[in-house]
Protein backbone atom coordinates (compact mmCIF):
# COMPACT_ATOMS: atom_id res chain seq x y z
CA UNK A 1 0.00 0.00 0.00
CA UNK A 2 1.64 2.94 -0.91
CA UNK A 3 1.13 6.36 1.78
CA UNK A 4 0.93 9.60 0.91
CA UNK A 5 1.15 13.22 2.82
CA UNK A 6 -2.28 14.47 3.30
CA UNK A 7 -1.79 18.15 2.57
CA UNK A 8 1.21 19.68 3.76
CA UNK A 9 0.88 17.87 6.92
CA UNK A 10 3.60 15.41 8.46
CA UNK A 11 0.52 12.96 8.11
CA UNK A 12 1.16 10.41 6.09
CA UNK A 13 -2.41 8.55 4.72
CA UNK A 14 -2.73 5.33 2.44
CA UNK A 15 -4.04 6.06 -1.00
CA UNK A 16 -6.97 4.50 -0.67
CA UNK A 17 -9.70 4.30 2.43
CA UNK A 18 -12.44 2.37 2.97
CA UNK A 19 -16.13 4.43 3.15
CA UNK A 20 -18.71 2.98 5.32
CA UNK A 21 -21.34 4.80 3.57
CA UNK A 22 -22.90 0.87 3.26
CA UNK A 23 -22.21 0.33 6.82
CA UNK A 24 -25.73 0.32 8.78
CA UNK A 25 -28.64 1.13 5.92
CA UNK A 26 -30.58 2.67 8.24
CA UNK A 27 -32.64 4.72 6.48
CA UNK A 28 -34.46 4.28 2.78
CA UNK A 29 -31.07 6.58 1.40
CA UNK A 30 -28.70 4.45 2.86
CA UNK A 31 -30.37 0.82 2.27
CA UNK A 32 -29.37 1.71 -1.68
CA UNK A 33 -25.94 2.03 -0.54
CA UNK A 34 -25.97 -1.26 1.27
CA UNK A 35 -26.50 -3.02 4.79
CA UNK A 36 -23.37 -3.76 5.97
CA UNK A 37 -23.79 -5.17 9.78
CA UNK A 38 -21.25 -5.57 12.69
CA UNK A 39 -20.16 -9.20 11.27
CA UNK A 40 -19.64 -8.38 7.22
CA UNK A 41 -18.11 -4.78 8.40
CA UNK A 42 -15.39 -6.61 10.67
CA UNK A 43 -14.24 -9.15 7.94
CA UNK A 44 -14.27 -6.04 5.22
CA UNK A 45 -11.71 -4.59 7.94
CA UNK A 46 -9.90 -7.72 8.29
CA UNK A 47 -9.30 -7.59 4.53
CA UNK A 48 -8.18 -3.99 4.32
CA UNK A 49 -5.76 -4.23 6.77
CA UNK A 50 -4.35 -7.56 5.47
CA UNK A 51 -3.65 -5.19 2.30
CA UNK A 52 -2.22 -2.49 3.95
CA UNK A 53 -5.15 -0.15 4.28
CA UNK A 54 -5.96 0.95 7.54
CA UNK A 55 -8.21 4.07 7.06
CA UNK A 56 -12.02 4.27 7.35
CA UNK A 57 -13.72 7.12 6.53
CA UNK A 58 -17.67 7.74 7.94
CA UNK A 59 -19.95 10.45 9.07
CA UNK A 60 -22.23 11.49 11.75
CA UNK A 61 -25.48 11.11 9.73
CA UNK A 62 -24.62 7.68 7.85
CA UNK A 63 -27.51 5.77 8.58
CA UNK A 64 -28.62 8.23 11.67
CA UNK A 65 -25.08 7.50 13.40
CA UNK A 66 -25.29 3.62 12.97
CA UNK A 67 -22.45 3.41 10.85
CA UNK A 68 -19.93 4.88 13.14
CA UNK A 69 -21.21 2.22 15.44
CA UNK A 70 -20.73 -0.70 13.33
CA UNK A 71 -17.35 1.07 12.31
CA UNK A 72 -16.52 1.33 16.00
CA UNK A 73 -17.39 -2.66 16.42
CA UNK A 74 -15.25 -3.64 13.35
CA UNK A 75 -12.14 -1.87 14.71
CA UNK A 76 -12.69 -3.05 18.56
CA UNK A 77 -9.36 -3.84 20.12
CA UNK A 78 -7.29 -2.71 17.35
CA UNK A 79 -7.63 0.82 17.31
CA UNK A 80 -3.90 1.77 17.09
CA UNK A 81 -4.19 -0.43 13.65
CA UNK A 82 -5.96 2.37 11.82
CA UNK A 83 -7.02 5.31 11.24
CA UNK A 84 -10.37 6.97 11.76
CA UNK A 85 -11.81 9.90 9.88
CA UNK A 86 -15.33 11.24 10.37
CA UNK A 87 -17.74 14.09 9.74
CA UNK A 88 -20.03 16.38 10.36
CA UNK A 89 -22.45 20.19 10.23
CA UNK A 90 -25.08 18.40 8.50
CA UNK A 91 -28.43 18.36 10.81
CA UNK A 92 -28.32 15.16 13.71
CA UNK A 93 -31.22 15.61 15.65
CA UNK A 94 -34.38 17.62 15.44
CA UNK A 95 -33.09 21.02 17.99
CA UNK A 96 -32.15 24.45 16.61
CA UNK A 97 -28.44 23.52 17.29
CA UNK A 98 -28.37 19.93 15.85
CA UNK A 99 -26.81 21.10 12.95
CA UNK A 100 -24.04 23.53 11.68
CA UNK A 101 -20.29 24.27 12.48
CA UNK A 102 -21.40 26.37 15.88
CA UNK A 103 -19.31 25.54 18.77
CA UNK A 104 -21.91 24.32 20.80
CA UNK A 105 -22.49 21.81 17.68
CA UNK A 106 -19.06 20.66 17.25
CA UNK A 107 -17.86 19.83 20.68
CA UNK A 108 -21.80 18.31 20.75
CA UNK A 109 -21.16 16.39 17.84
CA UNK A 110 -17.59 15.17 18.21
CA UNK A 111 -18.29 13.91 21.47
CA UNK A 112 -21.11 11.63 20.20
CA UNK A 113 -18.95 10.46 17.32
CA UNK A 114 -16.30 9.61 19.87
CA UNK A 115 -18.82 7.13 21.73
CA UNK A 116 -20.19 5.59 18.60
CA UNK A 117 -16.35 4.72 17.01
CA UNK A 118 -15.26 3.93 20.93
CA UNK A 119 -12.70 5.60 20.57
CA UNK A 120 -11.32 8.72 22.67
CA UNK A 121 -10.05 10.75 19.43
CA UNK A 122 -10.59 11.00 15.61
CA UNK A 123 -7.53 11.04 13.22
CA UNK A 124 -9.08 13.24 11.05
CA UNK A 125 -12.14 15.63 11.37
CA UNK A 126 -14.08 17.17 8.62
CA UNK A 127 -16.78 19.65 8.15
CA UNK A 128 -19.10 17.78 5.71
CA UNK A 129 -20.19 21.45 4.26
CA UNK A 130 -19.99 24.88 4.97
CA UNK A 131 -21.87 26.57 7.62
CA UNK A 132 -22.51 30.07 6.64
CA UNK A 133 -24.80 31.47 9.62
CA UNK A 134 -21.83 30.68 12.05
CA UNK A 135 -19.21 32.73 11.83
CA UNK A 136 -15.78 30.87 10.42
CA UNK A 137 -13.73 32.35 13.20
CA UNK A 138 -16.18 30.54 15.85
CA UNK A 139 -15.90 27.10 13.95
CA UNK A 140 -11.97 27.48 13.80
CA UNK A 141 -11.33 28.51 17.48
CA UNK A 142 -13.69 25.31 18.29
CA UNK A 143 -11.88 22.95 15.94
CA UNK A 144 -8.70 24.43 17.65
CA UNK A 145 -10.12 23.80 21.24
CA UNK A 146 -10.80 20.32 20.32
CA UNK A 147 -6.90 19.78 18.64
CA UNK A 148 -5.39 21.04 21.68
CA UNK A 149 -7.93 18.80 23.75
CA UNK A 150 -6.46 15.82 21.83
CA UNK A 151 -10.02 14.31 20.59
CA UNK A 152 -9.20 15.03 17.37
CA UNK A 153 -5.84 15.05 15.30
CA UNK A 154 -6.13 16.84 12.50
CA UNK A 155 -8.91 18.86 10.34
CA UNK A 156 -10.14 18.72 7.32
CA UNK A 157 -13.48 20.01 5.41
CA UNK A 158 -16.03 18.58 2.62
CA UNK A 159 -17.78 20.04 0.07
CA UNK A 160 -16.65 23.90 0.04
CA UNK A 161 -16.12 26.26 -2.37
CA UNK A 162 -12.75 27.80 -2.89
CA UNK A 163 -13.93 30.94 -1.48
CA UNK A 164 -15.29 29.17 1.55
CA UNK A 165 -11.74 27.18 2.12
CA UNK A 166 -9.41 30.16 1.39
CA UNK A 167 -11.63 32.48 4.01
CA UNK A 168 -10.97 29.46 6.65
CA UNK A 169 -7.39 28.83 5.72
CA UNK A 170 -6.86 32.62 5.78
CA UNK A 171 -8.77 32.94 9.34
CA UNK A 172 -6.38 30.16 10.39
CA UNK A 173 -3.04 31.77 9.45
CA UNK A 174 -4.58 35.18 11.10
CA UNK A 175 -4.62 33.53 14.36
CA UNK A 176 -2.57 30.62 14.59
CA UNK A 177 -5.17 28.50 14.62
CA UNK A 178 -5.24 24.24 13.00
CA UNK A 179 -5.48 24.39 9.43
CA UNK A 180 -7.74 22.23 7.11
CA UNK A 181 -5.33 19.66 5.61
CA UNK A 182 -7.82 18.09 3.60
CA UNK A 183 -10.77 18.52 1.59
CA UNK A 184 -13.12 15.82 1.16
CA UNK A 185 -14.69 16.74 -2.60
CA UNK A 186 -16.32 14.68 -5.52
CA UNK A 187 -14.34 13.92 -7.99
CA UNK A 188 -13.85 11.31 -10.87
CA UNK A 189 -13.33 10.83 -14.55
CA UNK A 190 -17.18 11.60 -14.69
CA UNK A 191 -17.14 14.44 -12.60
CA UNK A 192 -13.55 16.85 -12.88
CA UNK A 193 -15.23 20.17 -11.54
CA UNK A 194 -12.77 19.87 -8.87
CA UNK A 195 -9.68 20.67 -11.39
CA UNK A 196 -11.29 23.98 -12.17
CA UNK A 197 -10.58 26.01 -9.01
CA UNK A 198 -10.51 23.51 -6.03
CA UNK A 199 -7.51 21.61 -7.62
CA UNK A 200 -5.31 24.86 -7.46
CA UNK A 201 -6.32 25.97 -4.52
CA UNK A 202 -5.23 22.81 -3.03
CA UNK A 203 -1.95 23.23 -4.47
CA UNK A 204 -1.11 26.44 -3.74
CA UNK A 205 -2.74 26.65 -0.14
CA UNK A 206 -1.09 22.81 0.67
CA UNK A 207 -4.53 20.92 0.91
CA UNK A 208 -4.95 17.47 0.31
CA UNK A 209 -7.80 16.08 -1.90
CA UNK A 210 -9.49 12.79 0.00
CA UNK A 211 -11.78 11.79 -2.73
CA UNK A 212 -15.25 10.76 -2.75
CA UNK A 213 -17.25 9.14 -4.94
CA UNK A 214 -14.24 8.26 -7.14
CA UNK A 215 -16.67 6.09 -9.71
CA UNK A 216 -18.66 8.95 -10.10
CA UNK A 217 -21.96 7.68 -8.05
CA UNK A 218 -22.24 4.15 -8.89
CA UNK A 219 -21.86 4.54 -13.05
CA UNK A 220 -18.18 3.95 -13.78
CA UNK A 221 -18.71 0.36 -12.20
CA UNK A 222 -18.70 -1.56 -15.33
CA UNK A 223 -22.01 -2.74 -14.54
CA UNK A 224 -23.48 0.14 -17.12
CA UNK A 225 -23.07 0.80 -20.64
CA UNK A 226 -25.10 2.33 -23.66
CA UNK A 227 -28.26 0.06 -24.19
CA UNK A 228 -28.47 -1.27 -21.32
CA UNK A 229 -30.83 -1.68 -18.74
CA UNK A 230 -29.24 -0.63 -15.25
CA UNK A 231 -28.45 -3.67 -13.12
CA UNK A 232 -31.04 -4.65 -10.41
CA UNK A 233 -28.89 -4.08 -7.41
CA UNK A 234 -27.65 -0.65 -8.49
CA UNK A 235 -28.00 2.07 -6.37
CA UNK A 236 -29.06 4.23 -9.52
CA UNK A 237 -32.64 2.20 -9.13
CA UNK A 238 -33.15 4.45 -6.00
CA UNK A 239 -34.77 7.52 -6.99
CA UNK A 240 -33.64 9.29 -4.30
CA UNK A 241 -30.22 8.40 -4.97
CA UNK A 242 -30.08 9.83 -8.47
CA UNK A 243 -31.78 13.23 -7.51
CA UNK A 244 -29.41 13.64 -4.28
CA UNK A 245 -25.78 12.64 -6.57
CA UNK A 246 -24.58 14.94 -9.33
CA UNK A 247 -26.53 14.83 -12.75
CA UNK A 248 -24.57 13.28 -16.05
CA UNK A 249 -25.87 13.40 -19.24
CA UNK A 250 -26.54 9.43 -20.77
CA UNK A 251 -24.02 10.38 -23.65
CA UNK A 252 -20.83 12.09 -21.78
CA UNK A 253 -20.88 8.70 -19.95
CA UNK A 254 -20.62 6.53 -22.16
CA UNK A 255 -18.17 7.98 -24.37
CA UNK A 256 -16.17 7.93 -20.78
CA UNK A 257 -17.00 4.03 -20.20
CA UNK A 258 -16.15 3.41 -23.93
CA UNK A 259 -13.08 4.85 -23.40
CA UNK A 260 -12.70 2.90 -19.98
CA UNK A 261 -13.79 -0.64 -21.71
CA UNK A 262 -10.90 -0.50 -24.36
CA UNK A 263 -8.36 0.26 -21.70
CA UNK A 264 -9.66 -2.25 -19.78
CA UNK A 265 -8.95 -4.70 -23.00
CA UNK A 266 -5.18 -3.38 -23.44
CA UNK A 267 -4.26 -3.77 -19.10
CA UNK A 268 -6.40 -6.84 -18.29
CA UNK A 269 -7.49 -4.48 -15.53
CA UNK A 270 -11.35 -3.63 -14.58
CA UNK A 271 -13.04 -0.56 -15.28
CA UNK A 272 -13.09 0.16 -11.72
CA UNK A 273 -9.64 -0.05 -11.30
CA UNK A 274 -8.66 2.18 -14.17
CA UNK A 275 -11.53 5.05 -13.45
CA UNK A 276 -9.36 4.84 -9.94
CA UNK A 277 -5.97 4.38 -10.79
CA UNK A 278 -6.88 7.78 -13.43
CA UNK A 279 -7.12 9.63 -9.88
CA UNK A 280 -4.56 8.13 -8.23
CA UNK A 281 -2.40 9.91 -10.66
CA UNK A 282 -3.74 13.40 -10.60
CA UNK A 283 -2.24 16.47 -8.60
CA UNK A 284 -3.61 16.42 -5.17
CA UNK A 285 -5.18 13.56 -4.51
CA UNK A 286 -3.71 12.30 -1.19
CA UNK A 287 -6.47 9.21 -0.34
CA UNK A 288 -9.36 7.52 -2.32
CA UNK A 289 -12.18 6.69 -0.89
CA UNK A 290 -13.49 3.35 -2.09
CA UNK A 291 -16.87 1.55 -0.98
CA UNK A 292 -17.55 -2.30 -0.49
CA UNK A 293 -20.89 -3.67 0.09
CA UNK A 294 -19.00 -6.98 -0.09
CA UNK A 295 -15.84 -8.65 -0.35
CA UNK A 296 -14.94 -9.40 -4.01
CA UNK A 297 -16.30 -5.50 -4.41
CA UNK A 298 -13.27 -4.39 -1.75
CA UNK A 299 -10.76 -7.00 -3.45
CA UNK A 300 -11.82 -5.45 -7.10
CA UNK A 301 -11.05 -1.93 -5.56
CA UNK A 302 -7.64 -2.93 -4.07
CA UNK A 303 -6.24 -4.05 -7.60
CA UNK A 304 -6.37 -0.13 -8.78
CA UNK A 305 -2.75 -0.22 -7.49
CA UNK A 306 0.62 -1.38 -7.88
CA UNK A 307 0.44 -0.25 -11.33
CA UNK A 308 0.26 3.25 -13.34
CA UNK A 309 -1.53 3.61 -16.62
CA UNK A 310 0.40 4.77 -19.20
CA UNK A 311 0.44 8.55 -20.30
CA UNK A 312 -0.78 7.84 -23.61
CA UNK A 313 -4.04 6.36 -21.64
CA UNK A 314 -4.12 8.59 -19.36
CA UNK A 315 -4.57 11.11 -22.55
CA UNK A 316 -7.38 9.08 -23.97
CA UNK A 317 -9.12 8.92 -20.53
CA UNK A 318 -8.96 12.83 -20.55
CA UNK A 319 -9.95 13.26 -24.07
CA UNK A 320 -13.19 11.48 -23.47
CA UNK A 321 -14.18 13.02 -20.42
CA UNK A 322 -13.18 16.81 -21.13
CA UNK A 323 -15.79 19.51 -20.61
CA UNK A 324 -15.32 23.40 -21.54
CA UNK A 325 -15.25 24.47 -17.69
CA UNK A 326 -17.46 27.28 -16.74
CA UNK A 327 -15.81 30.94 -16.20
CA UNK A 328 -14.08 32.31 -15.86
CA UNK A 329 -11.80 28.89 -15.55
CA UNK A 330 -12.07 28.69 -19.43
CA UNK A 331 -11.00 32.36 -19.92
CA UNK A 332 -8.09 31.73 -17.55
CA UNK A 333 -6.71 28.81 -19.58
CA UNK A 334 -6.24 31.19 -22.68
CA UNK A 335 -3.45 32.70 -20.36
CA UNK A 336 -1.14 29.84 -19.81
CA UNK A 337 1.93 32.03 -19.87
CA UNK A 338 1.71 33.22 -16.14
CA UNK A 339 -1.24 30.84 -14.77
CA UNK A 340 -0.46 27.41 -15.80
CA UNK A 341 -2.68 24.71 -15.18
CA UNK A 342 -2.56 23.16 -12.80
CA UNK A 343 -0.81 25.82 -10.85
CA UNK A 344 2.07 24.52 -9.20
CA UNK A 345 3.51 26.59 -6.59
CA UNK A 346 6.99 24.59 -4.37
Amino acid sequence: MEFRQLGRSGFKVPVLSLGTGTFGGGSEFFKAWGTTDNDAATKLVDICLDAGLNMFDSADIYSGGLAEEVLGHAIKGRRDKVIISTKTTFRFGTGPNDVGSSRFRLIQACEGSLKRLGTDYIDLYQMHGFDAMTPVEETLHALDDLVRAGKIRYIGCSNFSGWHLMKSLAVSDRYGLSRYVAHQAYYSLVGRDYEWELMPLGLDQGVGAVVWSPLGWGRLTGKIRRGQPLPAGSRLNSEIVVKAGPQIPDEYLYNVVDALDAIAQETGKTVPQIALNWLLQRPTVSNIIVGARDEAQLRDNLGAIGWNLTPEQVARLEDASKVVPAYPYWHQRGFSERNPFPVRVS
